[in-house]
């Protein structure tokens, strides 16, 4: 098999000088990316936009070192169009509210211009990941999604323990 021709990996995560290199699936994507010869581009947060009707976004070359400090540097930001031969990591943590939903928006449009979009920013729209587990009801505990706090008061009553989240968004 002839070996693959390097690819532009961009990522659009949370701030990079915040994250816990030693559990950091985004982290640990990148490290492979780059030990396989591909080219790593971090987005800057907020750094998604469309011009005109092109989706662009402001990056920098990146790249990652496996060591708890000193573990990434930066190069020059630039405007880069998106297009064929790039991957691009949506790993931006929830919670959905107005500027992670413009973000898939705009990733919605990076596809369209012929961009790999993981994770598919229609599906990161459409299925909350909290409610996800729902449709693996034998894997789940008793669960109640509700907004109500007498229907939540009534359940906790019932199993006398529970875990409440709130579900961003909703």
């Amino acid at each position: 098999m002839p070996p693959v021709a390097p690819l532009d990996v961009l990522v659009v995560m949370d701030p990079i000088e915040s994250i816990k290199t030693a559990k950091d699936s985004s982290f640990a994507m990148l490290l492979e990316a780059q030990r396989r010869g591909h080219r790593l581009h971090y987005v800057r947060p907020g750094g998604l936009a469309l011009a005109g009707a092109r989706a662009v976004a402001t990056t920098a070359p990146l790249a990652v070192r496996d060591q708890a400090k000193q573990y990434f540097e930066l190069g020059a930001w630039s405007r880069l169009e998106f297009g064929p031969r790039q991957v691009v990591l949506m790993r931006k943590d929830p919670p959905v509210e107005a500027d992670y939903l413009h973000d898939t928006q705009i990733l919605g449009m990076a596809q369209a211009q012929g961009a790999l979009v993981v994770n598919d920013p229609q599906g990161l729209r459409d299925f909350n990941e909290k409610l996800a587990a729902l449709l693996f009801p034998q894997c789940c505990p008793p669960t109640l999604v509700s907004r109500d706090a007498t229907e939540l008061k009534a359940f906790v009553a019932e199993h006398g323990e529970a875990v409440l989240k709130p579900l961003d968004g909703m």
